[in-house]
């Protein structure tokens, strides 16, 4: 039996070397992309993010997929830590041999996938983190952010809210960079449209730990005639329900980022707040042809209308279908250079990367809250493209490091 073992082993072997070219031309078959998201927390917005790309590599695929191969996602989930992340990154890059990495949630997340992109030199394209350091302060060659920015959101706010009559101002915000990022920017766009205005009170409760009856009871006694609120998620839903039992809304002006969102309305309920100034998606009523287009082919994929996470998992993953037809290579300085400038039809309309900040042009809705048959919604609403809210190419080369 012993000397049976060696010519049993070489047989096993040379079985095994057989394998390898059908393995390997199998893999050569498809362009792997790595795709990292915070799908253990946070479901309402990833799960429809999942969704939305899903739809999209779906659609790329039946087309022939690009190059002439077909695009293969590897997905994990980083569970919200920035250190599982870029573990989950190298794996994907090391071992996994994927192109590129796309998508995140959480602002601190992403700005370590960031430096991860920048050390080793992978592209990156960032789906929903909004910290405006991702394309600015920490912004490299190779990572690049879809959705409209902190900064980009907090204007289209501002930007309306100073039309309203009110001077005294009350923040609160989730005491975390891209809490910080919204407030900051809110204030100076604010006060440039309005110099009379002046902010009497700031409220920085943890995320997702927010004691909201101290945080109202905090506000009240500043008495604002105005409150921006960046809470979301279960927080927003504790400082609507607080606020509303001690009366607190009444007669004050909320502007409100990200509440309009059908992943933080819809769960509100019919204790969602009225007249709200609110970036959202209101899918039930836009109307054009592309975004009519989208919504069918989603609903009779999942049979459930969109979320903003939809839109968004939907248009990152046409990005990178839309960049790799420019590149019409995997070489990632070739992809870094095609995405720079890229430009291509969305559900929302037209959507270009600039080249000086990787920062895309995709807008946002903003409009005002209202009840309708015990659900939120969004009415008198507008699109706002991101384009009219970036600062000039000056401003950016202030605020971004040089290459």
């Amino acid at each position: 039996m012993r000397r049976s073992q060696p010519l049993t082993l070489l047989l096993l072997f040379a079985a095994l070397m057989m394998l390898v070219p059908a393995v390997t031309a199998t893999a050569g078959d498809t362009i792997k992309i790595g795709e990292i998201n915070t799908y253990s927390k946070l479901t309402n917005f990833t799960f429809p993010y999942r969704n939305g790309w899903k739809l999209a590599l779906a659609e790329i695929n039946a087309a022939g997929g690009v190059m002439g191969k077909k695009i293969e996602v590897i997905s994990r989930d980083d569970a919200g830590k920035p250190g599982e992340a870029v573990k989950i990154a190298e794996e994907l890059v090391r071992k996994d041999k994927v192109a590129l990495i796309m998508g995140s949630f959480f602002s601190h997340v992403g700005l370590a996938l960031t430096d991860f992109s920048k050390r080793n030199k992978v592209l990156y394209v960032a789906a929903e983190p909004l910290s405006d350091a991702l394309v600015w302060a920490k912004g490299n060659r190779y990572t690049f952010r879809l959705r409209p920015s902190t900064y980009m959101q907090a204007a289209m706010l501002a930007v309306e809210a100073a039309k309203k009559p009110a001077k005294r101002w009350a923040t609160i915000a989730p005491n975390y960079a891209y809490g910080k990022d919204a407030v900051k920017s809110f204030k100076k766009v604010l006060l440039a449209k309005n110099p009379d205005a002046k902010f009497v009170a700031e409220q920085w409760p943890a995320l997702f730990k927010i004691n909201a009856g101290s945080e109202i009871q905090a506000l009240t006694e500043a008495n604002p005639e105005a409150v921006y609120n960046v809470t979301f998620g279960g927080d927003l839903a504790k400082f609507v329900r607080e606020g509303k039992l001690r009366g607190f809304f009444k007669d004050r002006f909320v502007v409100s980022l990200l509440t309009g969102e059908p992943e933080y309305l819809d769960p509100l309920k019919a204790e969602a707040p009225v007249g709200w100034l609110v970036t959202g998606y209101p899918w039930y009523a836009i109307k054009t042809p592309a975004h009519t287009k989208f919504l069918d082919a989603y609903r009779k994929k999942y049979n459930d209308y969109p979320r903003t996470g939809s839109l968004v998992g939907y248009c990152t993953m046409m990005s990178v279908y839309h960049m790799l037809k420019k590149a019409n290579s995997t070489d990632t300085e070739k992809m870094v250079d095609a995405m720079e400038g890229l430009t291509f039809a969305s559900p929302v309309g037209p959507i270009t990367y600039r080249k000086i900040d990787h920062q895309s042009t995709m807008g946002a809705y903003v409009g005002y809250t209202a009840l309708k048959d015990g659900k939120g919604i969004m009415v008198d609403w507008k699109y706002m493209d991101g384009k009219d809210f970036l600062p000039s190419d000056a401003e950016v080369r202030k605020l971004r490091p040089a290459k």
